[in-house]
C-alpha cells in the first residue's frame, strides 16, 4: 500500500521500555526521551523501579512495580512492562534489555514498530557473568546470541550502542543504526573552572564501581603517590557489595573521597575541580570493544583521561591527543600516569582542552540524536503508511 502524499501524520508516540535500567538513566531518559520529546514527540518511558509514576521534561514516566531478584526481573518486570506498552497502543516501541526480546517480537506481531537497543554484546556480556557456572558460560553465551539474532530479526530494526555491536547485527543481515553514547554537548562542561594548577591534587572517578572497571589497580595506583593530599573522589555506586567491603578494607580506601551518587550538576562540579579522569576498565571483551560513556563525559568537561590502551580507546584518546593510556592492571603504570598529570598541569590543561574540542567536533549527542530522529521518522512513515 503506496502512502497517500496528502495525508500526514502527527508525530509518532514513542515509548522506551526498560526493565532493568533507572529511570533516569543517561542514554535511555537524558539523551533518547528527550532528544525524542524535543523533536515534537509524545514520548513515554516504562520503567520497573517501583518509585512510582510522574513526569519529567514533557515525558510521562510509567513505573510498573519493581521485583525482587534477577529471576523476578527478568521474568516479572518484563511481562509487566509488556502488558503495559500493548495498553499505550503507541506507534513506536524502543525497549533497551535483552529480556525484553520477546515481549518486543510479540509487540511487532500485533503491527507494532519496534527496536531493539543493544547497549553491549550480548554473547561477550553472559561470559563474564560470575553467576553463571563456568563450564555453562560458553553454551548459554551461544544460546543468548541466537535468541538475541532469532528475536531481532523479526523487529523493525536494531539500535547499536558502538560501531561494534552495530555491525554485528548488520552482520547477521538486520537492519542496524549505530547511536553512539556520546555526551550532551555542555551538560558536564563549567566554562570558568579553575586552571589545573589551582586545583586540588584530585583525581574523579563517576559511574558504576567494580573491579571490573579497575577499582582495584586504581586504588593500589593512589596508594603509590608520595603526596598525601593526591586523593581519588569516587561518584558512584558499588555493583556489588562484597566488592565495596573489599575496597573500604585496602589500604588505597584512605586516598578516596566517596561521595556515592551524584546528579549531573553535582559531577559536573566534581569533573571541573578535578585533574584528570579515571577510566580503567579491565581487558575483558565488552570492555575492550567498547565505547564507555565516561570516556567521554571527562573529556566533554574538558578535563584529561587516564585510560585503558586498547585498540579502540587508543584511536580515540590518541586521535584527540586529550590523555594517557596506561596498562589498566598495572598499579604502577597507573600511578605513573597520575604523577605525570601533577607534575605537568600545563600539558594536562592543554589535553583537556583539545579532548572538549574533539567532543564538540566529533563526538557530540547532537550527532547521534539526529540518527535516531532520522530511524524515528522512517518508523513513523510506516505507521502513517499502513494506516492510509
Amino acid at each position: 500500500m503506496h502512502m497517500n502524499p496528502m495525508i500526514e501524520m502527527a508525530s509518532p508516540h514513542v515509548v522506551h521500555m526498560t526493565s532493568a535500567h533507572p529511570r533516569d538513566d543517561t542514554r535511555i531518559f537524558l539523551k533518547m526521551c528527550r532528544s525524542a520529546a524535543a523533536g515534537g514527540n509524545r514520548v513515554t518511558l516504562l520503567v520497573a523501579d517501583g518509585l512510582g509514576n510522574s513526569s519529567r521534561d514533557g515525558i510521562e514516566i510509567i513505573d510498573v512495580g519493581g521485583a525482587s531478584g534477577r529471576l523476578g526481573r527478568m521474568l516479572g518486570s518484563a511481562s509487566r512492562v509488556y502488558r503495559k506498552a500493548v495498553a499505550l497502543d503507541a506507534d513506536i516501541y524502543h525497549f533497551h534489555d535483552p529480556e525484553l526480546l520477546p515481549w518486543g517480537a510479540i509487540l511487532q506481531s500485533r503491527g507494532k514498530q519496534v527496536i531493539y537497543d543493544a547497549h553491549e554484546d550480548l554473547g561477550e556480556d553472559v561470559r563474564t557473568k560470575a553467576y553463571i557456572p563456568a563450564p555453562l558460560r560458553r553454551l548459554v553465551a551461544a544460546g543468548s546470541d541466537a535468541m538475541e539474532k532469532l528475536f531481532s530479526s523479526r523487529l523493525s530494526g536494531v539500535v547499536g550502542a558502538t560501531p561494534v555491536i552495530a555491525a554485528k547485527f548488520t552482520g547477521y543481515g538486520l537492519s542496524s543504526t549505530e547511536v553512539n553514547n556520546f555526551p550532551i554537548m555542555e551538560e558536564l562542561h563549567v566554562p570558568d573552572a579553575a586552571t589545573m594548577t589551582d586545583r586540588p591534587r584530585e583525581f574523579v572517578y563517576v559511574g558504576y564501581i567494580s573491579v571490573d572497571r579497575g577499582l582495584v589497580p586504581m586504588l593500589e595506583a593512589v596508594q603509590r603517590l608520595p603526596d598525601p593530599d593526591a586523593v581519588i573522589t569516587i561518584a558512584g555506586s558499588f555493583s556489588v557489595e562484597e566488592e565495596q567491603r573489599m575496597a573500604e578494607a585496602m589500604p588505597g580506601w584512605r586516598r578516596v573521597r566517596f561521595l556515592g551518587m551524584q546528579d549531573r550538576g553535582q559531577v559536573a562540579e566534581l569533573m571541573a575541580r578535578a585533574r584528570a579522569g579515571l577510566v580503567l576498565f579491565q581487558p575483558l571483551p565488552n570492555n575492550v570493544a567498547g565505547r564507555p560513556n565516561k570516556l567521554f563525559e571527562y573529556m566533554s568537561a574538558g578535563i584529561p583521561v587516564i585510560a585503558s590502551d586498547y585498540p579502540g580507546w587508543r584511536a580515540i584518546v590518541d586521535g584527540a591527543r586529550c590523555g594517557l593510556l596506561v596498562d589498566p592492571q598495572s598499579p604502577g603504570a597507573i600511578a605513573d600516569a597520575m604523577q605525570w598529570i601533577l607534575d605537568h598541569p600545563d600539558e594536562a590543561e592543554a589535553m583537556g582542552r583539545r579532548g572538549y574540542e574533539a567532543i564538540r567536533d566529533r563526538y557530540s549527542w547532537d550527532h547521534e540524536a539526529e540518527k535516531l530522529m532520522a530511524l524515528y521518522s522512517k518508523l513513523g512513515a510506516n505507521v502513517a503508511e499502513a494506516r492510509a
